[in-house]
């Protein structure tokens, strides 16, 4: 029998853009305040065909790939995702891994998952092979900056449009979160999920003060009680947490031993990744099988256009956290996104790749990088 072989199909050309989008009203979390949001998008090529990738980080990952993770690709085989993901892991060795150097990675990474999808003509999650139909989403938004009327308004719509979950923010002010608890809990009656994070605000006694008053409202999932560099913390508030309330962390999480680390020190019931972080679809795929050992459920940490396929591809996925400036940033921007039904998202497998195309003329007013074609010959 004759082998199959892939066709020999070069990159041949990068290029990247940075936007920078305002928010659609001041935003705060319990350590944080911030108006606006940076997304990096970058277009990988090969021949007549196209992939989009893209991450949600600073402008300066733009120049980075650029620089350094572009002319790795260029004349690269387009169907070599492995090998090219290690190449940029070992080029940013001197760089270090989290942070700036990964979210560059995870734009180019899916932009390749998406180009190669789209030369075989598959939707992506085909590609990978589908676990799933679908996957449940979370409405999130709740921000410690929206007064209780925002709020009510935010999670009562979320409730009308079949959302089953909804998650608010706490801990910048902690004398009022009961009574925004108590708010969000009203708008949105005794059938929907509401979760809360704090974003690191609380220390661990305090954590576990506040986790036991939420649960006088039914608050089913506490993100971030404390630090996420604080597993002793975690692990702490998860042990004493009232029943039927889980911990969840991870969305800070760059590299394999910081999830490893995450999972053997028991500090979360729910582990979080983001696949815009921790080096695109290539290392969230690399995550679910820790989980899968561990016995622990995985949920997507925001960028909903970019989790669903890779998501669809899992069994162990919980959730994908439809996170407010996200989802509102991935319709402006991209032609192809899917929207919630009956609380769940569900790819468009009438489209190739992630399904997505950048609206430029919607983003033009947005853009502050562009590199420009970056075209190159064999590697």
């Amino acid at each position: 029998m004759a082998a199959i072989s892939a066709p020999d199909v070069r990159i041949d050309q990068v290029e990247v853009w940075a936007f920078t989008i305002p928010t659609d009203a001041p935003e705060s979390d319990g350590t944080l305040e911030w108006d606006s949001t940076t997304v990096v998008v970058v277009s990988a090529r090969a021949g007549d065909t196209h992939g989009l990738g893209f991450t949600y980080t600073d402008a300066a990952a733009a120049k980075l790939i650029e620089g350094k993770l572009a002319p790795l690709l260029l004349g690269r085989d387009a169907f070599g995702i492995p090998e090219a993901w290690t190449a940029m892991i070992h080029s940013i060795r001197n760089l270090g891994r989290p942070g700036i150097c990964s979210t560059a990675i995870a734009a180019v990474d899916v932009a390749l998952w998406d180009l190669k999808s789209r030369l075989l003509d598959f939707p992506l999650v085909t590609l990978l092979g589908a676990a799933r139909d679908g996957v449940p989403v979370y409405g999130s938004g709740g921000f410690t900056s929206y007064s209780d009327r925002q709020l009510r308004e935010q999670f009562s719509g979320w409730a009308e449009e079949g959302f089953r979950m909804v998650k608010m923010k706490v801990g910048r002010e902690p004398q009022k979160d009961l009574a925004r608890v108590e708010a969000a809990r009203a708008a949105v009656g005794d059938d929907v999920e509401v979760f809360v994070d704090a974003n690191g605000a609380f220390h661990p006694k305090q954590a576990l003060a506040h986790a036991q008053r939420f649960a006088d409202f039914g608050v089913t999932w506490f993100e971030e009680p404390v630090s996420s560099d604080d597993l002793a913390g975690l692990r702490y508030v998860r042990e004493l947490a009232p029943g039927g309330m889980e911990i969840a962390a991870g969305e800070y999480g760059y590299d394999q031993p910081y999830f490893h680390s995450m999972i053997t020190a028991e500090a979360v019931d729910v582990l979080q990744a983001d696949a815009s972080r921790c080096a695109g679809i290539t290392g969230f795929l690399q995550v679910a099988p820790l989980c899968e050992a561990a016995s622990l459920p995985l949920s997507a940490h925001t960028a909903p256009a970019l989790h669903l396929h890779p998501c669809c591809a899992l069994r162990n996925v919980r959730h994908i956290e439809y996170f407010h400036d996200h989802s509102r940033i991935e319709g402006m921007m991209f032609d192809g996104v899917v929207a919630p039904v009956d609380g769940g998202l569900r790819p468009d497998l009438e489209r190739p790749g992630l399904g997505l195309e950048l609206k430029m003329k919607d983003v033009t007013d947005h853009l502050v990088y562009h590199s420009g074609p970056l075209n190159g010959g064999s590697n």
